[in-house]
């Protein structure tokens, strides 16, 4: 014989034995099958509750590929002694549709199947007295888990769309994170809809005692658990919440270190009432912002902002911030001048320059103006180099006319760098800190949030941040960024700045090439020099050559005094490339003043902030919620111990089936214990009203602040026509194609 075609012969025998046996295995499987498959439930058939009716009926419903539903039921003095649990379909459609033209999908075929029980009186049995096993519509025993009756959140998957929830995840996202933990869609026991509905009831159930009340209790949990929590309500004559501030214990403890700058925003809406949003945010030791306080305020008036800088003040200890950085709202700045006397009030530069296009687009020259004013703004170091370039540009483009001109120059000391960078203002130009701040709340709060889940998810961000923080000051104790030059001075920052700062600071020695250093005059004191800087021009080959004066004064012993003309460490607190110039080359200083190493950007002060509990979760934390995480901490370690052994595995699921049957039969005993209670035993007493005298809070009224659109941000002219042509370029695009 062939031996190719005995090989063949053999491959063939091999492939008829596994036919075989795998049709062997399936008719075995199908024979197990059947001997599982619940068979109709019979008249006279007795189930011990009418639990088990239901359940019975249920699972015969998923098994044949029909869902159920409580048709209806009887009770004699409060206890149920029978009832009828019919198909899903069960019951006349609805023929009255509300638009004919678009009728819904209609669920009622006046199916006739169902199931009748009845209580027995002598053992509280139950007895099927009827069933109609006859359907007028198509079964489908695979579709059969997607129907109502068959459909249970579990309490795991509530617990994870709690968590969801408070972590601002969307509810596509958290479903669809069940949906692959549970391995695929037909595994699920619930739907996305049952999802959001549970969802929308959790919510509903948080504010279940009024959105204000609900706040203020909040609160006072709050100031129970952590003592320093601050928090104040400005109500109206109807007790409605006008405005609204708190600070934790650590925006307290780092107003401290970091209260001397702050800027201060009211552009984000942040709730259904269209409350604006009001952080008051500083600059912590590695340049990130952090938050000295928030409020919630109804109106952009004066009185409004008094009260919430009065009550930022107060929560304080009444010290007030030496600078803080507002946008150009005149009730701001009237309310500033009140509050705030002493305080270095500052324009954000970023709102005013992006104000350019909306004010001055109707020139003719309009790119000019534009490029030579960005030049004067940008470029001007000394104040007379301003007022010389001011001058002229008015002149030769004849814009004495413009208004809007005509108010920046008027505060031009309010926002133009030269004017303003004698004081320190930490770095910061612009109110962007705040709204830094503000777009780190997106994705946790909406245009529909509620104040009592606002400040929910404000704690959940916070922490956030507060996180970002320890990262960084772990990140500045535990790696060292090499210094690029060897010069002392460096190593004395690398050293002392965290590594944010320190960056800053090594910008300026590798720029160093590009400065030359002359002298001007000296005597035995003073030495004044210029100090030429080459700067390139974006990524082009352009460049220029721009001249800083650098003065430097001899005092007692080795320390000294020097300023530069770019006044970069009076505003930022970094000493500039012109001043190393001058110490290292010129007077063979080699090692930096103490006075220039500042005590807010060193990594090694110990800050009363960083050593202040965060407590936020254990405010909203429930007893049940605590016993959830206990267990599921447990669980996950033993669970790591049992998947190592198949083993283990075995014993761990026979261990947990025989605590839920025994916890099962307790829990029914229980309940049985309960409902005879219940039917047993009469009211003794009322319950008495709420003797509570405290003042009634209630929720604010929704209205619109002064020209804000119903958007998240204040919104240019510009923006918004330039949203109007999109939106016509869609409608036109639509009607070609």
């Amino acid at each position: 014989m062939d031996p190719q075609f005995e090989n063949q012969s053999m491959e063939l025998e091999e492939n008829e034995e596994e036919d075989t046996e795998q049709l062997k295995a399936q008719e075995e499987n199908n024979e197990e099958e059947t001997s599982k498959k619940l068979s109709p439930p019979e008249v006279n058939t007795i189930f011990d509750s009418e639990t088990e009716v239901y359940e019975y009926y249920r699972q015969y419903g998923i098994q044949n590929g029909f869902g159920i539903m409580i048709r209806n039921t009887r009770k004699i003095e409060g206890v149920n002694t029978y009832m009828t649990v019919a198909c899903h379909r069960y019951g006349e459609p609805n023929q009255k549709a509300p638009d004919s033209l678009k009728p819904k999908p209609v669920v009622k075929t006046n199916c006739k199947a169902r199931l009748c029980a009845k209580r027995m009186d002598e053992d509280d049995k139950w007895r099927v007295t009827q069933f109609d096993n006859e359907h007028n519509h198509n079964l489908s025993p695979s579709k059969a888990y997607r129907f109502r009756c068959n459909r249970k959140l579990t309490n795991h998957a509530k617990r994870s769309l709690n968590l969801f929830d408070e972590a601002g995840i969307p509810m596509n996202k958290s479903y669809n994170a069940l949906v692959v933990e549970h391995g695929g869609h037909e595994n699920m026991t619930f739907s996305k809809k049952d999802c959001e509905n549970y969802m929308r009831t959790i919510r509903r159930l948080r504010l279940a005692e009024g959105d204000a009340v609900a706040l203020q209790n909040y609160f006072n949990k709050a100031q129970s658990i952590d003592s320093k929590f601050y928090y104040s309500m400005d109500l109206d004559d109807e007790n409605r919440i006008k405005n609204l501030f708190w600070a934790d214990a650590r925006c307290r403890a780092a107003y401290k270190e970091f209260g001397d700058v702050v800027t201060f925003d009211t552009t984000y809406l942040t709730n259904k009432y269209d409350m604006p949003f009001a952080p008051f945010v500083g600059v912590n030791h590695h340049g990130q912002s952090i938050l000295l306080g928030c409020g919630l305020i109804s109106n952009e008036d004066t009185p409004t902002f008094i009260w919430l800088f009065e009550t930022w003040l107060t929560c304080m200890s009444g010290y007030p911030p030496n600078a803080i950085i507002t946008d150009q709202d005149r009730a701001m700045q009237n309310a500033i001048e009140k509050v705030f006397p002493n305080a270095r009030h500052r324009w954000c530069l970023w709102h005013i320059m992006k104000k350019i296009p909306e004010k001055l687009k109707g020139y003719k020259e309009y790119d000019s103006i534009k490029f030579e004013l960005q030049n004067i703004v940008y470029d001007s170091i000394e104040v007379d180099t301003f007022e010389l370039g001011w001058s002229s540009m008015i002149s030769n483009y004849n814009l004495k006319d413009n208004d809007w001109l005509n108010r920046l120059y008027d505060g031009r000391h309010k926002w133009v760098p030269c004017f303003v960078k004698d004081c320190f203002w930490a770095g910061m130009s612009t109110t962007q800190r705040s709204e830094s701040m503000n777009a780190f709340f997106d994705g946790y709060v909406n245009a529909k949030t509620s104040l009592r889940e606002f400040v929910g998810k404000y704690d959940n961000a916070l922490k956030d941040k507060v996180e970002k923080e320890v990262h960084a000051d772990t990140r500045s104790l535990s790696t060292t960024i090499p210094c690029v030059t060897p010069h002392v001075i460096e190593k004395q920052f690398q050293e002392n700045y965290t590594n944010d700062k320190f960056k800053e600071f090594q910008k300026e020695m590798i720029n160093l090439m590009y400065c030359e250093c002359m002298m001007l005059d000296s005597d035995e004191v003073i030495f004044n020099y210029q100090v030429e800087e080459i700067q390139y021009v974006g990524d082009s080959q352009m460049r220029r050559t721009i001249k800083y004066n650098v003065c430097f004064i001899k005092e007692v012993g080795d320390e000294y005094d020097v300023k530069c003309g770019c006044r970069l460490f009076e505003f930022r607190g970094i000493i500039c490339r012109h001043i190393i110039k001058v110490l290292l080359f010129k007077q063979n200083v080699f090692t930096m003043s103490s006075k220039y190493i500042l005590r807010r950007w060193r990594k090694n002060v110990k800050r009363i902030h960083s050593r202040t509990k965060v407590t936020y979760s254990t405010w909203k934390d429930s007893e049940e919620k605590r016993m959830y995480d206990m267990v599921c901490d447990a669980f996950y370690r033993i669970v790591d111990l049992a998947t190592q052994k198949i083993e283990r595995c075995n014993s761990l699921v026979d261990t947990f089936k025989k605590l839920e049957l025994e916890w099962d039969n307790n829990d029914e005993c229980i309940s049985k214990k309960i409902s005879v209670d219940k039917q047993t035993s009469k009211s003794e007493g009322k319950k008495s009203k709420n003797s509570d005298s405290s003042l009634s809070i209630h929720s604010p009224i929704k209205k619109r602040c002064k020209g804000r659109p119903p958007t998240r941000r204040k919104q240019s002219k510009v923006d918004t026509v330039v949203k109007c042509l999109k939106k016509k370029v869609r409608y036109y695009h639509a009607l070609i194609f």
